[in-house]
């Protein structure tokens, strides 16, 4: 059955995208119908807007989380700030924790003088430099020559209540209180229309950056996937467990010649490009998870032209 004509499967749909953290069903039925001539089947543009395997993925506990841009936005309800290669962290008001809930060891100078409101953000060094970042952040033995370079660059407050417009105006307030160089607000801006977000995703992309994160202005901060903080990136990403190394061959034999992953739903599928050959020497291991970038699914829902980008290592290596 299609997408296209069917009010009960609208509804049903909504429904389902509704069940998840921080999505109304309002917002849920708003994202099907500026779908609607997608002419797509009804799980297929589940799994699309939320990725694959994540439509009964749980959320990681205590963090927003975005969900892909299809379009069918005004583009002037929402604050537009660059996606970030780094690893997201939240800061309590006492300790800096990962997305999975580790705390991570840093100098006692990189968070002296921050505020006591809790700050959600990213550790980053720059783009380009997320395995740098992840690395500094998994490691157990503080490196401060590195800690040096690092910044916490903030874009929410998690424990304020507040419509988003609101809780940017405290977070503003409190770390420039704060005064401290490395913690930094991530800049917001205010577009016009989709023509200037599509210029904004060309100047940030061209720079070297990923993409444009977009938090809707009344939108209010919950746990889990929320249609009111959106992401919008060249290709989709998402991320999968290794569970197999498939041997190389012709030019690569002796090394690895694909990863076997498998995404949260159970899907199995394989990873066969993107790697560098140090890393086709020394692959990912069985167990890690690693993110991947793809175009679309096809229609058994498996990602389309799916390659490795990167392991997603943001664990301390052990308890600090």
């Amino acid at each position: 059955m299609r997408v296209r004509g069917g009010w009960m499967l609208f509804g049903g749909l909504a429904l389902m995208l509704s069940g998840l953290p921080g999505v109304r069903a309002a917002d849920a039925m708003a994202l099907l119908q500026a779908h609607s001539s997608d002419r797509l089947p009804a799980m297929r543009l589940l799994q699309e807007t939320l990725g694959p395997g994540e439509a009964r993925q749980p959320a990681a506990p205590g963090m927003m989380l975005a969900t892909p841009m299809r379009g069918g936005i005004d583009v002037r309800d929402y604050w537009i700030s660059e996606k970030l290669d780094g690893v997201r962290a939240r800061w309590d008001g006492r300790q800096l924790i990962t997305r999975g809930g580790a705390r991570i060891s840093v100098p006692a100078w990189f968070v002296r003088g921050w505020p006591d409101l809790p700050l959600d953000g990213e550790l980053w060094l720059g783009r380009g430099r997320f395995e740098a970042t992840s690395g500094l952040v998994r490691r157990y033995r503080e490196d401060a020559a590195a800690w040096r370079q690092m910044k916490f660059m903030v874009f929410d407050a998690p424990a304020q209540r507040e419509v988003f417009d609101v809780r940017l105006r405290r977070l503003q307030r409190a770390v420039t209180t704060a005064r401290v160089p490395w913690l930094q607000v991530i800049p917001q801006h205010r577009l016009a229309d989709m023509a200037q977000l599509q210029a904004k995703l060309r100047e940030v992309v061209g720079a070297g950056g990923e993409g444009l994160m977009l938090h809707h202005a009344q939108g209010r901060y919950v746990a889990g996937r929320s249609l009111h903080l959106l992401k919008l990136k060249p290709h989709l990403e998402s991320d999968a467990r290794v569970v197999g190394h498939v041997p190389g061959k012709g030019k690569y034999a002796g090394m690895l010649g694909a990863l076997s992953v498998q995404a949260s739903d159970g899907r199995r599928f394989r990873l066969g490009s993107g790697f560098s050959d140090a890393q086709r020497a020394q692959p990912p291991p069985l167990g890690s998870v690693v993110t991947y970038r793809y175009d679309g699914l096809t229609r058994r829902g498996l990602p389309r032209f799916a390659r490795f980008l990167r392991v997603r290592d943001e664990e301390p290596l052990r308890p600090p």
